[in-house]
């Protein structure tokens, strides 16, 4: 929430020598030529080792301006994915979270956080929060204080403000720095911040993303002393195929050959396999109570990898504290935000110019010079949610999200491939045969990578002509439709299983005279274009409780309710909306053998059966409209 206020990463494209990681391309986003040199001719570095309150010691990185005539506020980023370049004559090309911070002068730090690249200590992925700290425990919280409190009676031309920010993973230490924070921490960005393992990233709602195996990597191995170089190795597929891959690799026993023992990470996902005390000490949502710092939480409205972490940590917030506490949302996969392309693509789809610009400037620059160099008492003229409409592509500003005037609508999916706002009185099923070993592509791309991205916004038409995808879609619409807020799946479902995944997509079919942008593969059109709006899988056997799986009772009609997280997307005049029910999406998600086994990890070949799926026509799926 506002007070006093008006209202108006990703990952690289190569691994070479596995040494680059998730976010090396957020730290190394595009600069003109002009700004390659600003930080090396602007900024002095000075690397140092701040010890934490059990002795620990962190690597830390501090650029300082050279322009010493002033105070300036001190900008922390904390990550797992290294402070490089290290040494006090090398330099990052961009500094700080956009060049407006850094050419107006700020003090930017930057921290290996415990147990990673030149920092001491032992990692632990997504370290459990512990409340009441007693003595020398530390966690991610103790750490930034005491980071904080070095800094502030360190460095030298710092006017005592502190603020933090970081994008994915160091969004998660941003968001840590919230709890039991420092009294000079005024202003905190998480950024597509993780909030929970069993949600973001690595797991939905029980299903395993197979598109992360790769990165376990990066995660899973431990090193027992500081190194700026890394310490560990991605397997190399020795294929352009990533769907014919794990297709090979199937059960996932056949993956074990590439992840031994000492892969830790790896060990703990095919452990702990529901919503256990290991993932549910891990999440940070459920401590995001009484919170001070003013909040400003981004994201991203096509980000495949962590959709569930900033909603949920703004709402969460925005239940729970009374701060100052806004959301951004824009048309923009994985960490796009901080780069500085000039036209804004997800896919084959065009949302407008300068967007990321225009955030880095007139918002980001906004809340950080307010609470860290200006008055600090609210008055920001931002928003308090500033959401960008992927339909009519423009912006709107909200006084709350999900905005007040809205009203929540039923579609039911009924025969025939229709989806109306009233179901069939009589009785009615559509059907499809599943089978695991043939499972639906989420794209049409041949491809191998690490975390997808484009598919979010991806044509489906290939995936509306399988027999195994049931596809309901409205009459061409006589006026538009603006969906703001989360979606709601009420599915009424039966399987001749025992086990099966739902996956439902929320799809805009374009107008047949639509035309082609540049931006468009060459094998696709934009008439009749199939464009994914939103998307979500969830492991049936969790369909009741994420702590307590069970196995379907075969041909028993069941609920399933899958959320989809919020979209602000308008449906114009002359489109249609459309839904499709599947249940592979392979290989964004492992494939469920369909056969009920206590650990997926552990199924055998002979567990992988066809199964006939049955949707009933009572389905439904609930929209947040706006009025």
């Amino acid at each position: 929430m506002i007070k006093h206020c008006l209202f108006i990463v990703l990952f690289v494209v190569g691994l070479s020598s596995c040494s680059e990681t998730k976010h090396q391309a957020i730290a190394t986003s595009e600069v003109d030529q002009s700004e390659e040199t600003y930080a090396n001719d602007n900024y002095t570095k000075k690397e140092v080792m701040i010890g934490m309150r059990d002795g620990i010691k962190l690597h830390t990185t501090i650029y300082t301006p050279k322009d010493t005539t002033k105070t300036y506020p001190i900008l922390m980023m904390r990550t797992p994915y290294s402070c490089r370049p290290y040494g006090d004559d090398e330099f990052k090309a961009k500094l700080g979270p956009n060049k407006y911070l850094m050419e107006e002068g700020n003090i930017m730090v930057y921290q290996d956080v415990r147990g990673r690249w030149n920092s001491e200590g032992v990692y632990d992925n997504m370290r459990a929060y512990i409340p009441n700290k007693a003595g020398n425990q530390t966690d991610e919280a103790s750490d930034t204080y005491d980071t904080i409190e070095w800094l502030i009676n360190n460095v030298e031309h710092n006017n005592g403000n502190v603020g933090t920010y970081g994008i994915s993973y160091p969004g998660f230490y941003a968001t840590y720095s919230l709890l039991d924070s420092h009294p000079a921490l005024k202003a905190v960005s998480p950024q597509a911040c993780i909030g929970d393992f069993f949600f973001d990233d690595f797991i939905h709602n029980g299903a395993y993303l197979l598109s992360y195996w790769r990165v376990s990597g990066l995660f899973g191995y431990m090193k027992d002393q500081p190194t700026t170089e890394s310490w560990y190795t991605l397997p190399d597929l020795k294929t352009e195929d990533q769907h014919q891959f794990f297709l090979d690799h199937m059960p996932l026993s056949k993956l074990d050959q590439y992840y031994d023992s000492t892969n830790v990470f790896m060990q703990q996902l095919k452990t702990h396999v529901t919503y256990d005390e290991f993932w549910q000490s891990r999440g940070i949502i459920q401590h995001l109570k009484d919170i001070k710092p003013a909040t400003m939480v981004v994201g991203g409205l096509f980000d495949a990898e962590d959709l569930y972490g900033p909603f949920n940590t703004y709402k969460s917030i925005e239940a729970n504290s009374d701060n100052y506490n806004t959301v951004v949302f824009g048309p923009w996969s994985h960490g796009d935000w901080a780069r500085n392309s000039e036209r804004q693509v997800v896919g084959n789809i065009h949302f407008g110019d300068s967007i990321s610009d225009y955030f880095q400037k007139n918002i980001e620059t906004k809340f950080f010079n307010h609470f860290l160099k200006g008055e600090a008492n609210g008055d920001t003229s931002l928003a308090e949610a500033h959401m960008f409409n992927t339909g009519t592509k423009e912006w709107q500003s909200f006084e709350t999200w999900p905005p007040e005037n809205t009203v929540k609508q039923d579609y039911f999916m009924q025969p025939y491939q229709r989806l109306t706002k009233q179901a069939n009185r009589m009785l009615a099923t559509s059907d499809f045969i599943s089978d695991p070993r043939k499972p639906v592509p989420y794209t049409e791309d041949i491809k191998v990578g690490f975390t997808p991205r484009k598919f979010m916004t991806d044509d489906q038409r290939f995936a509306s002509r399988r027999p195994d995808v049931l596809t309901f879609e409205t009459e061409i619409l006589e006026n538009d439709v603006t969906l703001a807020g989360d979606i709601l799946a009420k599915l009424k479902v039966s399987t001749t299983g025992t086990a099966a995944d739902w996956i439902v997509k929320v799809i805009d079919v374009f107008p047949a005279d639509t035309e082609n942008t540049d931006d468009v593969q060459d094998h696709l059109k934009l008439s009749n274009y199939h464009m994914m709006v939103r998307s979500e899988v969830l492991r049936g056997r969790f369909r009741n409780s994420m702590t307590e799986p069970e196995p379907f009772v075969p041909n028993q009609k069941t609920a399933i309710n899958l959320k989809l997280q919020d979209v602000f997307h308008t449906f114009k005049k002359g489109h249609k909306i459309q839904v499709q029910v599947q249940s592979t999406f392979f290989p964004y998600t492992d494939a469920n053998p369909q056969t009920y086994v206590e650990n997926i990890f552990e199924a055998k070949a002979s567990d992988f059966q066809k199964q006939t799926h049955k949707v009933f026509n009572d389905s439904s799926i609930e929209f947040t409209i706006l009025k």
